[in-house]
């Protein structure tokens, strides 16, 4: 029923003043249309309809009209970019002809690049990216590791303004370089490790030479001895090993104390001065008369100090080296005897000697009072008793302080024999009652220790 009516209707489009095109008997719309006109009866085609057209045209219009108000900027872009296209398009073409040729290169780029930094080759950027990467995740630790050289000079400052009695500062010190050696030992190719290992060994020594200086410390105790011994061991290990002879520690241990032992005789100058200005004055009255000197007080209260300094501090020491290094095996001993310089407690005890008599020779002569000279020869006896416990009695020695005294200074030769046979005797009493054996019937005199 279509066709005929758009054959009805075809002669009528010419006729109509719009520009719009003719439409065609295949058009959908056209079609839709003249079917929905068929259908309609012929008062309602000639009234109804062209209302109909007439409204659906003027709401058309409004329509276009409000879509072109509010897409106006839209619609004109659209427009540009549309009149664009034509030259657009051909260069388009061109580049995807041009990507398409460069497409092989591209290919092979990508085969070169998986190949080369592929995780199963090794590769110089990678292995610098890699330890980038361990560092970052490491940093932690390693700041931690850098920061220990200054841990150890905090530690060892420390023990400089709080002295030797902050054992835990020692205590510290001692475990943060443990720590840094343990690090050298499993890491001794590692540059940071190495650095880190020189500061500290640098540092190391300032810690040995303040043990090695609390060991001149007055009145150092057993126990304060025995730990700084053993920390110098852990700090300088090279000490304790010395070939063939024994321990370094020990010739250090005794130099040490036979420095302290020096300044503390030293304090007494005041009184060496009193007794010189007495040895001065001896040899000048001498000159003249044999009997004209009667001095020798001064000297008396010198030798007195002197002796009573000296038992102690010689005793502390050998006792505390014996303790600290005990006796040495048959094995070390051999090796001692091979050695040259021989063991350090072999020649220290006649050192000490030599400085009590070298004091002796000097000053007894000024002495004249028998009394007080013999309370003197016994206070070496004493001496020499207390250190005959360690090993080193002396007493037979005093027979060489009348070898080098002439008979114009008026001293008896066998005067050190009484005052040997009188303490004798009274060291015997002494051990008869301590033991018990001597009975109620003894009765001694009583001694002073000096």
């Amino acid at each position: 029923m279509a066709d005929p009516l758009y054959e009805l209707l075809v002669p009528y489009f010419d006729t109509l003043p719009s520009s719009r095109p003719v439409p065609t008997s295949s058009d959908p719309l056209t079609n839709k249309y003249l079917s929905h006109l068929s259908t309609l009866p012929l008062s309602s085609i000639t009234s109804q309809e062209p209302r109909s057209l007439a409204q659906s045209a003027h709401s058309t219009l409004l329509s276009i009209q409000s879509l072109s108000s509010r897409s106006n900027a839209a619609i004109i872009a659209s427009a540009d970019h549309f009149s664009s296209l034509e030259k657009t398009l051909p260069l388009l073409a061109d580049e995807a002809k041009k990507l398409q040729g460069h497409l092989p290169k591209l290919d092979a780029s990508a085969v070169t690049f998986s190949t080369t930094y592929s995780r199963s080759t090794e590769n110089e950027v990678l292995d610098r990216r890699k330890k980038a990467l361990l560092i970052e995740r490491n940093a932690d630790r390693l700041s931690d590791i850098l920061h220990l050289p200054t841990l150890l000079s905090s530690a060892i400052s420390s023990l400089a303004a709080q002295g030797a009695s902050s054992l835990t500062n020692y205590a510290t010190a001692l475990d943060l370089y443990s720590h840094i050696k343990r690090l050298h030992l499993l890491y001794p190719e590692s540059p940071l490790i190495n650095s880190i290992y020189a500061q500290t060994e640098s540092t190391m020594q300032d810690l040995t030479s303040h043990l090695i200086s609390s060991l001149r410390q007055q009145n150092i105790k057993l126990a304060a001895g025995m730990r700084t011994i053993g920390w110098l061991r852990r700090v300088a290990p090279d000490l304790e090993t010395a070939g063939n002879q024994e321990s370094l520690l020990g010739y250090m241990y005794l130099v040490c104390r036979l420095s302290t032992l020096v300044n503390t005789l030293s304090a007494l100058e005041p009184l060496k001065q009193l007794a010189d200005q007495e040895s001065t004055t001896r040899l000048s009255t001498t000159k003249v008369s044999v009997n004209s000197y009667q001095g020798g007080q001064q000297s008396e209260r010198y030798l007195k100090k002197y002796i009573e300094i000296f038992r102690e501090q010689s005793f502390s020491i050998i006792s505390m080296y014996k303790s600290i290094f005990p006796a040495n095996t048959e094995a070390e001993q051999a090796k001692l005897l091979k050695s040259s310089v021989g063991s350090a407690l072999a020649t220290f005890p006649s050192h000490l000697t030599d400085m009590l008599f070298d004091t002796l020779k000097e000053y007894l002569a000024n002495v004249q009072d028998k009394t007080s000279k013999e309370s003197l020869l016994t206070q070496v006896l004493y001496c020499a008793g207390s250190l005959g416990r360690l090993g080193g009695d002396f007493s037979l020695m005093l027979s060489t302080l009348n070898t080098v005294e002439s008979e114009e200074e008026n001293m008896n030769d066998h005067e050190w024999v009484e005052v040997m046979k009188r303490h004798r005797g009274l060291a015997g009493r002494l051990e008869a009652l301590a033991s018990g054996v001597g009975g109620k019937g003894v009765d001694g005199p009583r001694i002073n220790n000096p």
